[in-house]
């Protein structure tokens, strides 16, 4: 019976596969397979055809364009594994073959900050000879551009880091963006996006099936940056027992301000040493099973779920609880949680494109911001002979030493298999903190311990191309939180343009609709650390059939009643997973209060010799801004550091 029952399972599930078209092709009529990655997944064990990437070869794209491909993207087949060769399993390459190159400066990271290392490198030094190494086969890092054209007309969306948080820029950001061309005033002008708040009739909340026993769309509403008495009357609609029903609507309706009886201390403790979500059960007194619904409000925003996040982390995120402290409650509705919104269409891409255009001016046209997102990047011309500057992709740096005259750095990679070595006379790692103890294993003990210390929180970031936007229109929504589903969110991508890119609002063709957010561990009680491990565990081990699963039950779950079809109406999917995603800063319920200096991203990025470091680890926080100015700080500690051996 036990067997029976297997195969009864397997029936059902492959039927509902059937339904959702999870073995029906995307029609593959304008699609090739790229060569070198289809050997990758020879190459590699448990890696099929399906999950390598594919791109259009249509008029407006070439061979070897990466931001077109899709299937599973991030850190994608081919980006990694060395790494966590090195990492994992401790394994060392003998010297690599010299191939007799010799820079002025090698640059290892090929993302925002390691660019912006190149730049300013180059303004220290504009006769520099510069050589950018990158694994992945494309740059940028985490700010990648998701280009569709399986609907006609380029769609774009984002793969990863999307805005710009232009109210905390430094002036030498400031600076640096004016430099390159990037006028905020006009890209607020040029945005007309709000992160699931733009439908017709308001943001939602999606209640699936699978979790929660029915699927419900529940509209108005959200829990983050929503008016609360518009949430109360929405409460009745979830699907959660009565009690949990009643002690949720009390705690929405609730206002005052709980800190009055207490003491000092007690509101530190309150505010710094307890989580929002004990915090709700405590003193909003809701039931276990509604505070549940609140854990994956934060899962994108912040790279960390609302049960690890402080009281008083959990205020700027718009959740409710001002209301019980004794400030205004949330009551007008299309709030933008975080700000004013700063965007290009493709995201920060399209830094990383301004800078490369600037760094290698003939990988494309054009000179103006105006023209960057439509501007056609030839692949092909970002490694040439004749460049004084050159960006080498599909390279995993694996040693990073100085000679033994101590004048120069001998860095060594894999490309292709094969073991290369080059010489510079600077070096900047723009990698991730806890890599760099493995290609760097010079530094000191002190500083690489302090590296270890920053584990980067996983991200996902999946985008689908919708044949169009109509049963969302129908719905009046533009996204909803998905409370019981991997990712904590989902939007559609509609309303930020440039002068070379129109998409607005009242556009109903093809679509992406983004799903945001990180995989929740699969065990409880982990610190925060395990979390990031565990979830980049399973991050790694889901293969691309098993995010597509995922992406289609839900959009046929939600849209489905407003008549999507997602069998026939999913055109493309791209799935960025970045194990290490966010930049690890520092949270109240996990990590202690350190002295100036003394905390580990300040010890981990200090210069050592010819070698600084720049990334967003190097300033805790998982901003554009701060990877730009960490790289203006590592170009200065090469600066001093020679000025101190002269």
């Amino acid at each position: 019976m036990k067997s029976d029952k297997n195969n009864e399972n397997k029936a059902d599930l492959s039927k509902k596969d059937k339904e959702l078209g999870m073995h029906r092709k995307i029609d593959r009529r304008d699609f090739i397979q790229d060569i070198s990655l289809a050997s990758i997944a020879l190459a590699l064990p448990g890696i099929s055809f399906a999950q390598v990437n594919e791109q259009p070869t249509d008029s407006s794209t070439k061979k070897n364009y990466p931001p077109s491909r899709t299937g599973l993207r991030g850190s994608h087949p081919g980006a990694f594994e060395n790494a966590h060769k090195m990492a994992r399993e401790g394994k060392s390459w003998k010297s690599g073959k010299n191939t007799g190159e010799s820079y002025d400066l090698v640059v290892v990271g090929g993302g925002i900050s390691g660019l912006a290392s190149a730049y300013y490198y180059r303004k220290q030094h504009p006769s520099a000879r510069i050589l950018i190494i990158e694994n992945h086969d494309d740059f940028g890092g985490h700010a990648k551009r998701n280009e569709f054209h399986q609907g006609g007309e380029m769609r774009l969306s984002w793969g990863g880091t999307m805005n710009l948080e232009f109210p905390m820029f430094s002036d030498n950001v400031n600076a640096f963006l004016t430099e390159i061309g990037v006028n905020i005033p006009d890209l607020v002008k040029q945005t007309n996006f709000d992160y699931g708040f733009d439908g017709k009739n308001g943001p939602a909340i999606y209640f699936d099936k699978q979790t929660y026993g029915k699927d419900i769309l529940s509209v108005p509403c959200n829990f983050r940056g929503f008016s609360l008495t518009k949430l109360a009357e929405k409460i009745h609609e979830f699907p959660i027992s009565e009690e949990s029903k009643t002690s949720l609507k009390a705690f929405i309706e609730l206002r005052t301000d709980i800190r009055k009886s207490m003491t000092d201390d007690q509101v530190h403790q309150m505010m710094h040493k307890t989580s929002y979500i004990d915090f709700i059960i405590k003193y909003g007194k809701v039931t276990a099973e509604a505070a549940e619904l609140f854990v994956k409000t934060t899962d994108g925003y912040w790279g960390v779920s609302a049960h690890s996040l402080s009281v008083a982390e959990s205020v700027d995120s718009g959740l409710p609880i001002e209301h019980i402290l004794g400030g205004d409650p949330i009551e007008i509705s299309n709030r933008s949680v975080g700000g004013t919104v700063a965007m290009f269409p493709d995201g920060n891409a399209s830094i990383a494109r301004l800078l490369v255009r600037k760094l290698i001016p003939t990988v494309t046209s054009g000179k103006e911001t105006d023209d960057i997102v439509s501007a056609k990047f030839n692949y092909s011309m970002l490694d040439k002979k004749d460049n004084r500057i050159n960006l080498r992709l599909n390279s995993t740096v694996i040693n990073v030493q100085h000679e033994k005259d101590k004048k120069s750095v001998s860095i060594s990679y894999i490309k292709d298999n094969s073991i290369l070595k080059i010489n510079a006379k600077h070096c900047v790692l723009a990698c991730y903190h806890s890599i760099i103890p493995h290609i760097c294993p010079e530094l000191p003990d002190k500083q690489k311990q302090a590296a270890r210390y920053q584990v980067k929180r996983p991200l996902i970031l999946t985008n689908v191309l919708l044949k169009n936007s109509k049963a969302a229109d129908i719905l009046g929504i533009s996204g909803a939180y998905c409370p019981g589903r991997m990712h904590g969110a989902c939007w559609l991508v509609k309303g930020v343009e440039s002068p070379d890119y129109k998409h607005d609002w009242s556009d109903d063709g093809p679509v992406a609709m983004m799903f945001w957010g990180t995989i929740a561990a699969d065990k409880k009680g982990l610190s925060i650390k395990e979390q990031h491990r565990n979830s980049r565990r399973q991050m790694l081990e889901l293969t691309f059939e098993d995010y597509e699963r995922e992406v289609r039950s839900v959009l046929d779950g939600m849209l489905g009643p407003a008549g999507f079809d997602a069998k026939n109406d999913i055109l493309a999917i791209t799935v960025n997973r970045w194990p290490h995603g966010y930049a690890y800063d520092y949270l109240d319920l996990w990590d202690p209060e350190w002295p100036k200096g003394g905390a580990p991203h300040e010890i981990a990025r200090k210069a050592f010799g010819n070698i600084a470091i720049a990334n967003a680890d190097a300033g805790a926080n998982a901003y554009t801004h701060v990877a730009i100015d960490q790289a203006n700080r590592a170009v200065n500690d090469l600066i001093q550091m020679n000025k101190s051996s002269v």
